[in-house]
């Protein structure tokens, strides 16, 4: 907090799970930090009640360094995760690149409005707003993000560095897996297969693909 205050954040702290929900506004808010090992309610649990009523960015910070806890917490809405100890300047760096992506305009085509549409699918980046079949689609920012990305590349295969960079404004260091967990989640909401994906396939060795084609409502596999 003090570290944060010196670079001109405003921070307010909660020590306990259950009242920081009870106290959270999501209009007063522009980042979370969010630890898992709290009284009250755990980090999870929070992150996921978080999600229902804020759509801002929430990092994980926390000494645990499990693989379920990291998954859960992406898989909760989390959108990223950072193990204890580290320097100020870095978990800085983490946060500024969070608030990048949330406040700066995408590239040409979103300050545009050029709708995007693939068959029964459509991305709105203006409305920002996904339509499959006609249904609208609940998206968090991150989420339509990563979407907008891979459509705006259609047919072309995108590395988990490309989206890194494109989306995180970090490098891919390999090991993070919040691209793999978040592709997970966007098929799982565009009723692609997640054993044989057809609209966005994954290349083995290097990176994802989102087929064009497949959105005709035939080449989509239901889950």
């Amino acid at each position: 907090s003090d570290y944060l205050a010196q670079e001109n954040f405003r921070v307010r702290i909660e020590h306990r799970g259950d009242t920081a929900l009870e106290r959270f506004k999501p209009d007063a808010v522009d980042i979370v930090i969010l630890d898992l090992m709290l009284p009250g309610m755990d980090g999870l649990k929070v992150c996921s009640n978080l999600r229902k009523l804020y759509q801002g960015p929430i990092l994980i910070l926390t000494a645990k360094s499990s693989d379920i806890d990291h998954v859960m917490g992406l898989e909760l809405g989390a959108d990223d995760f950072v193990h204890k100890p580290i320097e100020p300047p870095v978990l800085l760096a983490r946060l500024r690149a969070l608030l990048r992506r949330t406040r700066q305009p995408a590239p040409l085509e979103w300050e545009t409005g050029n709708e995007l549409v693939f068959g029964e699918l459509s991305i709105n980046p203006r409305a920002h707003e996904v339509k499959l079949k006609g249904e609208v689609l609940d998206f968090t920012t991150q989420e339509f993000e990563l979407l907008h990305l891979l459509a705006r590349h259609a047919g072309e295969v995108l590395s988990r560095d490309d989206i890194f960079n494109n989306i995180r404004g970090i490098e891919y260091d390999g090991l993070d897996r919040t691209v793999d967990v978040r592709i997970s989640r966007l098929r799982k909401k565009l009723q692609d297969s997640a054993t044989h994906p057809q609209g966005i396939k994954t290349v083995w060795g290097k990176g994802y693909l989102f087929v064009a084609e497949a959105w005709s409502g035939t080449g989509v596999v239901p889950l």
